[in-house]
């Protein structure tokens, strides 16, 4: 049996089941990220909801196991070594887990630093990117008469839509035949710039139909259907 005693998370979200990966999260496109991935590797894992409305996030407990106050976060019991690794950063989870289950990822070198490359590129384009528009957009941006910086928002991220769309001309995904992690990074970011945010009129997504055809097939797996919706809001 695996001891998480010595985790401080472990006394505000107690592990059940102490031997399976332990998910700290919320279904955001950054959440979703690491749930989508779990289910589509089938890794046996236990989630926990960090609440933002509760402000767990910054609760002595969670900060405990990412002082940057973000979620995803992970505790894998069977790390390397086979000690208990404690890991945020959705790209650099996304990256572990792939690496650990050999799925998901190109098994090449070129492959696999081609891969990291663009789950990079999300990492430093399009979570930010969208991330801005939709605050400027959606919530207290609107306030502000002068549209400045909302539209350099926009205009990022209709670049970065471009780049994206180029990429997937003639494949089926990012890295061509094989789903990989770097879809898995992107198109939660997609998903939520049109459904959330409200923001596709706004970019212009009739303007990009490789990115609309490649999100259809990837909110259409069943594993990212699941992955959507964990951890279960209460």
């Amino acid at each position: 049996m695996s001891d998480l005693s010595s985790f401080p998370i472990h006394a505000k979200w107690p592990a059940h089941h102490p031997e399976r990966l332990q998910l700290y999260s919320l279904p955001t496109p950054n959440g979703v990220k690491v749930s989508i991935l779990l289910e589509e590797i089938g890794l046996a894992y236990e989630p926990h909801l960090v609440s933002f409305e509760a402000n767990d996030q910054v609760s002595p407990e969670f900060l405990s196991l990412n002082p940057n106050n973000k979620i995803p976060a992970i505790i894998d019991p069977n790390g390397p070594d086979s000690k208990p690794l404690a890991l945020f950063e959705s790209g650099a989870i996304l990256l572990y887990l792939a690496e650990k289950t050999g799925q998901c990822i190109p098994k090449d070198a070129a492959g696999r630093y081609e891969t990291i490359q663009w789950v990079m590129w999300q990492m430093g384009g399009i979570g930010p990117m969208f991330g801005q528009l939709g605050f400027f957009h959606k919530f207290a941006g609107k306030e502000f008469e002068d549209k400045r910086p909302r539209d350099r928002y926009v205009d990022e991220s209709k670049r970065l839509l471009g780049v994206l769309d180029k990429r997937l001309t003639g494949r089926n995904w990012i890295m061509g035949d094989d789903y990989t992690i770097a879809d898995i990074a992107t198109f939660p970011w997609v998903r939520n710039l049109i459904g959330f945010y409200g923001a596709g009129d706004l970019v212009g997504m009739q303007n990009f139909p490789q990115v609309s055809r490649v999100l259809a097939a990837f909110v259409a797996r069943p594993a990212v259907v699941r992955g959507l919706t964990i951890p279960a809001r209460g």
